[in-house]
This record gives C-alpha cells, structure tokens and sequence, in this order.
C-alpha cells in the first residue's frame, strides 16, 4: 500500500473503502470477461464468426490489460485481490457474459458481447463521476478503460446492425491504445 496514495484520496473526500470494493468488483469483470470472451470467441465458426471473430479478440485481450492495469491501483490503495478465485468470479460487477444457447446464432453471440460492454461503460462512468476532480491516479486510469469499452460496444454494435461505429478497427499490436501508458 502506498499511504499517501490512500491519504490523499481520503483528504479529496472519497470514501477509499467504497472505491477499492469498485475497483477490485471492476477486476473481477475484466477477468471474467477475458475468460469467457475466450469461450465466446472460440465459438465464432463458419463465415460469420470469423467476421466478428477479430473484434472478439481485440476486445478479449484488452479486458484482460483493464485487469492487469487496476491491479496495481488496487494495491496502491491498500486494498488486495481474493485468495479464492471462486469468491473472486462471483463479486463481478457485472455478469458473465456466458454462451449463448445456441452459439450458431450470431446475433445472439453479438448481444452477449454488447450485454458485457455496457455493463463495463455504465460501471466505469460511475467511477469516472466518482473521482472526477478528487483522485486524477484512479480517474485517469478508469477513463482511459472507459474510451476502450466504449470502442468494444460500438464495432459490437456495428456488427448487429445498430449504427456506424464510426471507429477503426485496431491491428497487429495496437491493442489498449488509451491503458497501454498504465502496463509499462
């Protein structure tokens, strides 16, 4: 724990005990979300999985560089992740984004994804409105995630006939464009 991390947090007026039950909630989803993106993707068969299949992927592995960039703000805080991986799953913050029961049905596969991308915009938002102007460490770190789930909705959303995206896919190592400054 860094102490005067944890002070100066406190001293803006946020309830740190609040914040790190977010935070480590926020963990568990990126990590779960990893996992089950991982399923989700594995999945996406014939032709029109393999159109979804690269915006699986990117989204799969940017949730899992949100998980590994809370962690350090986590213990910063003095706060620390669950022994039990089970305890761990099950304080999500947002519900795992399980297979659909018919995984040949793209559509559905696409509202799973859509389900666990607004979960995570609506979860770091409240984040965002928390810290905003109190704690720039853990406001910078959260809206940095939030440009990137908000990313993940939008080309999941373009895929299911919602509307353009209006962004570009990312390729090759450009992964977490906004949370690859917290993974050095």
């Amino acid at each position: 724990m860094t102490a005067a991390a944890r002070k100066i947090v406190e001293m803006a007026g946020i309830d740190v005990d609040v914040l790190l039950e977010l935070l480590i909630k926020s963990a568990s989803a990126e990590f779960i979300t990893y996992y089950y993106y991982t399923i989700l993707r594995c999945n996406l068969i014939g032709l029109g999985g393999e159109v979804i299949k690269n915006v699986a992927e990117t989204a799969r592995i940017e949730d899992r560089n949100h998980f590994e960039a809370l962690i350090p703000r986590i213990y910063e805080l003095g706060g620390n992740l669950p022994d039990n991986l089970i305890e761990f799953h099950n304080m999500s913050i947002c519900p795992a984004p399980l297979l659909p029961k018919n995984p040949m049905d793209l559509r559905e596969m696409l509202k799973v994804f859509i389900k666990a991308e607004r979960c995570a915009i609506y979860n770091y938002n409240s984040i965002c409105s928390m810290t905003a102007g109190k704690d720039f460490a853990t406001y910078d770190l959260v809206q940095s995630i939030l440009q990137e789930e908000i990313q993940h909705e939008a080309w999941f959303s373009e895929l299911l006939a919602e509307g353009p995206a209006g962004h570009i896919e990312r390729k090759g190592n450009q992964n977490s464009p906004f949370v690859s400054k917290f993974l050095k």
